[in-house]
């Protein structure tokens, strides 16, 4: 079970980090230009800057702990963090009645909730 979590960790990492990255890399405009990013245009510049510096941390977060075998505990943090992220990403595309992208949220949501309950304990690396 244990190299299911980490494959599970290893692709949310990497759709966070570069979810993450291409929100701190781009301007607001870049990204509402983007179809598939028309939700950015109800957040100020400096909420997506947040946003993606939240999904890179998460990311960081999900790994970097438990590759080291430091602060194992920020691993079930990040991933509720990120759960969280997903949360808010649901909630803003139901909003904007944009319901064929939920689906991708709810899915994200499910793997970092899977991550987060298999990390929580003292024998879960």
């Amino acid at each position: 079970m244990n190299l299911v979590v980490w494959i599970v960790t290893g692709l949310l990492a990497v759709v966070f980090a570069m979810a993450g990255a291409m929100k701190l890399a781009k301007s607001k405009a870049q990204l509402v230009e983007n179809p598939a990013m028309g939700w950015a245009a109800d957040f100020s510049p400096i909420v997506l800057k947040l946003i993606g510096l939240a999904e890179v941390a998460g990311a960081v977060g999900l790994v970097v702990p438990g590759a080291l075998g430091v602060a194992t505990r920020l691993v079930p943090a990040a991933a509720i963090g990120l759960a969280g992220l997903m949360v808010g990403a649901s909630i803003t595309h139901l909003r904007r009645r944009e319901y064929s992208k939920l689906l991708i949220n709810l899915a994200l949501l499910t793997l970092a909730v899977f991550v987060a309950v298999e990390r929580i304990g003292p024998q879960s690396f």
